[in-house]
């Protein structure tokens, strides 16, 4: 680990790299419970794969941004550390496979070198913000929300108000009503807007508060038509502290947020959110969005021209792969990624490619491709030329033959059935018998290998998700077919309906069906309208011979990509961390957050070490708490439960009840002097819990 100690110069990043290293360390000697173990490295980016004893790192890169530089870092990580191939999440993010746990720290040393960090990658943190691939160049965008979902980002990395929530928490920045990032369907959505005035054009945006998928999705609620960009930052914190506070901890499939707008209602919860605003340490946040788009410029690359004439192919590719940008004269290709896999060779080219002759960017996209950025016009046959030398060079760019896929059995401990099987056999049938539908971009397919939608398969127009199935004693993989689902624009789309259950074998027949269907027997309509005028009943029927578990065979038990028989093997998942509950590892987390809050003090940082100690408070009462076999489920609970258990039965002695002790960060500002109040009362209530402990431990 020596190698980076004095290399990085941001002492925040080698504290974070250093503490992983020495928590490995305890682990390894079986000083520090798995669980927990497990919770802190997800925060670090750091996942368990299906396959024992390497993990999968997910590399986070804000809104899918990576430079030249940047990319040929994660690829020399790659290389050195892990098997060579990357992969594009549906977030943006970059992950790559087989690391060994141990050399993590190094690994994550070598990316921070070039400003590229795993941090809250994964675990119950805020995850990657994406935006729309297009945002800055985007023709119908009222302004760019870049520097937007950049602050965001940045303001929230390492933020003590969400560590440790109960689940993940996500964000997506649209560029355009068209909303592209899918704003609808996530935690928080943003879509910017103008409201214009006498005197200037006044930046906002439209807010959707409460989205997800999973196997229960929810639309977003709408909560805000206008909310000023200043505002931004101080709204999303303020979420924030309401979902860590109050957010479901014991019962995991119901700790997303989605699940805490449904049981409060939206007017309680936006009425908990106003009762926030006085703790928090911004009123109004202003971001710079002018010195941003100040500093933005369009390269002037020299001159270069394909080696020969393109023809017929490149027409084709040109007809679905290159957009219009705003900027006159300069245009975007996108790379059409085949389930986001693409290799170190490519990569380096790429990286060459857009350094040279574009403007040093590439964005990943959610649609698990890339797209590059700033091409003068007459370089776009070169780019061609480039591309198809190293086999990316397909055409259909988002279109329907472009299918997005988890990675399903292939790597994740959650997976069902094969995701990317199935859909490279999808693809090729699109390609050899509907090559229509490779300039068709109003159909799209998405796949996931089990419920939690990675794939987002439950908002395309037609998904499959990962699935298995009973015949007699034999159980084979299968999927389940959900048709009718669709962004519909401006934070509104449509979920699809689940339609019916079929062998995985069959997908591609069952595939054909549909579309053939379709093609038949439409009149102009589009596949959404067309879905709603035959209704979910007629489809059941179309599939229904297909969906026949009498009449499977051998080669059904077969899952698409493997060759020996299908076996059911899900693994304890990880995509949104665990819950902790020894008594021991949760007191020494709650020391170790009061001395995290002691630095944030020293260093002037007083809404950071309000929370810090707020935090250790919650985690030393929820110690005892579990001490006594006392369940718990969220912050606000544990809370009240302190008091009725401990404070009330007179077991502690506190200066006053817990809750209005711990809740004095609701009613004072974050200033100076009442920082420093509350962590001199922080640590004599932990001091008071702490011997309580050691006093029931030495009974």
């Amino acid at each position: 680990m020596q190698s980076f100690r004095t290399e990085l110069e941001n002492p925040l990043v080698e504290k974070d790299i250093l503490e992983l290293e020495r928590k490995i360390a305890l682990f390894r000697q079986g000083k520090i419970d798995e669980e927990k173990f497990r919770s802190l490295r997800l925060a670090r980016g750091v996942y368990g794969q299906r396959q024992p004893g390497v993990q999968m790192i997910r590399i986070k890169l804000p809104y899918g941004r990576v430079s030249a530089a940047q990319l040929r870092r994660i690829c020399k990580v790659s290389e050195e550390y892990s098997t060579g191939r990357l992969h594009i999440t549906t977030r943006q993010d970059i992950q790559i496979h087989h690391v060994s746990l141990d050399r993590t720290p190094q690994l994550w040393a070598e990316l921070e070198r070039d400003d590229i960090t795993l941090r809250e990658a994964c675990g119950n943190t805020v995850r990657n913000v994406t935006a729309s691939e297009t945002a800055g160049i985007d023709p119908q965008e009222p302004f760019d929300v870049t520097p937007y979902a950049d602050a965001t980002f940045r303001y929230f990395l390492r933020n003590p108000i969400c560590q440790e929530m109960g689940r993940k928490f996500k964000m997506a920045f649209s560029s355009s009503d068209s909303d592209t990032a899918l704003a609808y369907l996530h935690d928080l959505g943003f879509i910017p807007k103008i409201k214009k005035t006498e005197n200037q054009d006044i930046r906002g945006f439209k807010v959707l508060l409460g989205g997800g998928l999973g196997s229960q999705p929810r639309h977003a609620d709408a909560v805000y038509d206008f909310l000023e960009a200043d505002r931004l930052i101080p709204f999303i914190e303020s979420v924030l502290r309401i979902f860590d506070r109050h957010g479901e901890r014991a019962r995991r499939h119901k700790a997303r947020m989605k699940f805490l707008v449904k049981d409060l209602g939206l007017e309680k919860f936006l009425e908990l959110i106003a009762e926030e605003q006085k703790a928090l340490p911004y009123q109004t946040y202003p971001i710079d969005a002018t010195s941003y788009e100040a500093a933005q410029s369009l390269p002037q690359p020299p001159e270069a021209k394909p080696d020969e004439e393109l023809g017929l192919e490149f027409d084709l590719w040109k007809q679905t792969n290159v957009l219009p940008q705003k900027q006159t004269g300069y245009f975007s290709i996108g790379v059409k990624v085949s389930l986001g896999d693409f290799y170190l060779d490519q990569a380096r080219a790429l990286a060459d490619l857009v350094e040279q002759y574009a403007n040093d960017e590439i964005r990943f996209t959610l649609r698990q491709n890339l797209l590059i950025r700033d091409v003068r016009e007459d370089l776009i046959p070169y780019f061609y030329q480039e591309l198809k030398k190293i086999n990316l060079a397909d055409r259909g760019y988002n279109s329907t033959g472009d299918i997005t896929a988890c990675p399903g059995t292939d790597t994740c401990n959650l997976g069902i059935a094969s995701s990317t099987g199935i859909a490279r056999e999808l693809e090729d049938l699109l390609r050899l018998e509907y090559p229509e539908y490779l300039n068709n971009q109003d159909l799209v397919i998405k796949i996931s290998g089990c419920m939690n939608a990675c794939g987002q398969h439950n908002m395309a127009h037609i998904g499959f998700q990962g699935m298995s199935m009973k015949v007699g004693k034999t159980v084979i993989p299968a999927l389940q077919v959900l048709l009718g689902g669709g962004n519909l624009g401006d934070g509104r789309g449509r979920f699809a309906d689940k339609v019916t259950k079929v062998p995985s074998r069959r997908g591609p027949a069952a595939l054909r069906l549909i579309l053939d269907d379709f093609k038949s027997n439409r009149s102009g309509e589009d596949f959404l309208s067309y879905y709603d005028r035959q209704g979910q009943r007629y489809f059941y029927d179309l599939l229904k011979e297909l969906s026949d578990p009498s009449t499977t065979t051998a080669a059904d038990q077969v899952d698409w990509g493997h060759q020996e028989a299908y076996e059911v093997a899900v693994g304890v998942g990880e995509c949104a961390g665990v819950v902790i509950d020894l008594v021991s590892t949760l007191l020494l987390e709650a020391e170790e957050k009061l001395d995290l809050g002691a630095e944030a003090l020293a260093e002037g940082r007083w809404s950071d070490s309000i929370y810090h100690h707020y935090a250790g408070l919650i985690n030393a009462a929820k110690a005892l708490l579990l001490g006594e076999d006392v369940s718990t489920n969220s912050y606000a609970n544990i809370i009240s439960l302190f008091d009725e258990h401990f404070v009330q039965a007179g077991k502690i002695q506190l200066s006053d009840s817990f809750a209005k002790l711990v809740y004095q960060i609701q009613e004072q500002e974050p200033s100076e002097t009442f920082a420093k109040s509350y962590a001199t009362q922080a640590g004599e209530i932990y001091q008071a819990l702490k011997a309580y402990r050691a006093k029931e431990v030495s009974a």
